[in-house]
């Protein structure tokens, strides 16, 4: 907004040096032309001072408008008290919008009532139009001073949105990253007892790396620009009992941390047909590369899961299928689909081209 009032500025002094050279109707023209060579001055260091916000100190508002007050004041002496025109006129309005700018409403206000009162008394007679400028000064002052709060108080909602936007994302990555973690490593020490010394110390690393991991992260956001091969991270699941992998020819290219989420995600529905099937259950996930979009299923042959299960799990605090799945998914931009009945689970997701998205 003070961008904006500079442009103002020099277009209100080039026509208030216009008017005056074109009328030239001074008493004191030495005098006039010292008021209009201080109209020129005032912009040029206007405009510096107010470039930087932390200059837009009370003192400097109170000059600015101070001086606008000082030209109304110094017309009749002049130009003499039959003046029709003041010698700023319509360059005041840079004060007057300043006051508004910074002040809201009432700053404006206040400005528009000083500079408008001082218009008046300084005339002889006061014509119609003189009353009209002074409502148009009125008017200009209160409702740019309202938008000028409106739009603060708008872009103070929208920083606290995005931080507390930012803030649940990273809310949501921790839970999962704890839920593929440490969580699970506790539902491990309760069926086996006996592996906690080494779970323990193996996800004590896992923290610190998550941990040093946080910096470097968002430092270098270019890290993630690259591609990688989901045929070949998916391809290594393979290696678990009982799962079978199938995958297209060729790699399937996707930016890597879309890679690493899919991994991720398929690793997390397998560890649940470990726990809630077992340790032997067979599992199969299907890789299709459509072009625009890459779909990936995990399917097993379990009893299914009993219809409201997972939605009880979430209001329990468990964020295993909300988080560690769903999220995800809904983070890369694609979609999450369960069928799931007697028959088994199968779960279909959908992940679009990121050139796509």
């Amino acid at each position: 907004m003070f961008r904006a009032l500079a442009v103002l500025r020099v277009v209100v002094l080039g026509y208030a040096v216009a008017l005056n050279a074109y009328r030239s109707n001074f008493d004191h023209p030495v005098l006039g032309w010292v008021c209009v060579a201080v109209m020129v001055v005032a912009t040029v260091a206007a405009t510096v001072v107010y470039a930087a916000p932390e200059r837009r100190v009370p003192a400097v508002l109170l000059a600015d408008l101070a001086l606008a007050v000082g030209l109304l004041l110094a017309t009749p002496v002049v130009k003499g008290p039959w003046f029709q025109a003041t010698i700023p006129g319509y360059w005041i309005v840079g004060a007057l919008l300043a006051w508004a700018v910074r002040y809201g409403w009432r700053g404006g206000t206040v400005a528009a009532v000083l500079l408008g009162a001082v218009d008046l008394l300084t005339r002889d007679h006061v014509a119609q139009k003189d009353w009209g400028n002074v409502f148009l000064i009125l008017l200009g002052g209160s409702m740019v001073g309202f938008v000028c709060e409106s739009l603060k108080a708008m872009a103070a909602e929208r920083d606290q949105a995005q931080r507390e936007a930012a803030a649940a994302a990273e809310r949501a990555r921790l839970a999962r990253a704890v839920h593929d973690g440490v969580l699970q490593v506790l539902s491990l020490v309760q069926r086996q007892g006996g592996e906690l010394g080494r779970a323990a110390g193996a996800q004590e690393q896992a923290l610190r790396t998550l941990i040093r991991s946080q910096d470097a992260v968002t430092a270098t956001p270019q890290a993630l620009a690259g591609h990688a091969d989901l045929a070949g991270a998916l391809g290594a699941l393979g290696s678990r009992p009982g799962v079978e992998v199938a995958l297209p020819a060729g790699t399937v290219a996707l930016p890597a941390h879309a890679v690493t989420e899919l991994a991720a995600v398929v690793g997390a529905c397998l560890d649940n047909v470990e726990r809630h099937v077992g340790a032997d259950a067979r599992a199969w996930v299907l890789v299709d590369d459509l072009g625009d979009r890459v779909e990936v299923s995990v399917r097993d042959e379990g009893p299914g899961i009993a219809p409201g299960r997972l939605e009880v799990a979430e209001q329990e605090g468990r964020l295993g299928v909300s988080e560690s799945i769903r999220g995800r998914i809904r983070d890369l931009g694609g979609t999450a689909s369960l069928d799931t009945g007697s028959y088994g689970t199968e779960w279909t997701f959908v992940v679009p081209r990121e050139e796509d998205r």
